[in-house]
């Protein structure tokens, strides 16, 4: 989760652009792809061992969100390493629901709505339990740290939506929800939720600075 993940450059889109940067923008669109969905077969084998050839990706959405739930719980206790080890699951499940929906064939434009929306509630639910601890403690740092990540983290989706709205992709910068969960969840086990704060306060608001001047960019060029 913490690793490198290429990006998905739009220019594909923009048939005025020249030629080398169209091939370079489908290049990128490939392996970003491949890499995406690299663990597929994997994790279809997994699931077929258990479910069979029947499943609904919904359910694994809402149990991933269950299981943010549950994490939010555990910070709220003070019980670091389960709810680290809830947050890797509420992200296995996520992986599931995906794979569940391509594979059997069961992509629906609400399925991925609700799967938009319930992530949207688990990413603030879990930074919401942190800035009620740190407010408990009281740690005035670490609650004003868990505030500003919270606004980043609400406001990277919303950029890209609005960018999208305005038919520009925009998938661009460092801390989509894999890394965010990456970090949360290593920081919970490992017990670095301050730096790890840190980095999703400064990262967050950098991904959105990034696009915003990403979508001015394009915009401005057509």
């Amino acid at each position: 989760m913490l690793s490198s993940v290429p990006k998905i450059s739009p220019t594909l889109f923009l048939p005025h652009l020249r030629g080398e940067e169209r091939r370079g923008g489908m290049a990128l669109k490939m392996i970003g792809n491949k890499i995406g969905h690299r663990l597929d077969p994997y994790l279809y084998n997994v699931f077929k061992k258990i479910f069979g050839e029947r499943g609904n990706p919904n359910l694994f959405t809402f149990l991933g969100f269950l299981a943010t739930l549950l994490a939010s719980f555990l910070i709220l206790k003070g019980s670091w390493i389960l709810a680290g080890l809830f947050i890797i699951l509420s992200g296995i499940f996520d992986l599931f629901d995906g794979v569940v929906a391509r594979k059997l064939g069961k992509v629906t434009t609400f399925g991925a709505f609700l799967d938009s929306v319930l992530d949207r509630y688990s990413d603030l639910f879990l930074l919401l339990s942190l800035l009620i601890y740190y407010l408990r403690k009281p740690d005035p740092v670490l609650v004003i740290l868990a505030s500003f990540a919270s606004i980043g983290t609400a406001l990277i989706p919303y950029v890209r939506a609005r960018a999208e709205a305005a038919n520009v992709p925009c998938s661009i910068g460092l801390m989509e929800r894999a890394e965010r969960i990456g970090l949360l969840s290593a920081g919970a086990i490992l017990g670095w939720m301050e730096p790890i704060l840190w980095i999703l306060t400064i990262l967050t608001h950098f991904t959105v600075l990034h696009r915003i001047y990403y979508v001015w960019k394009r915009l401005r060029s057509t």
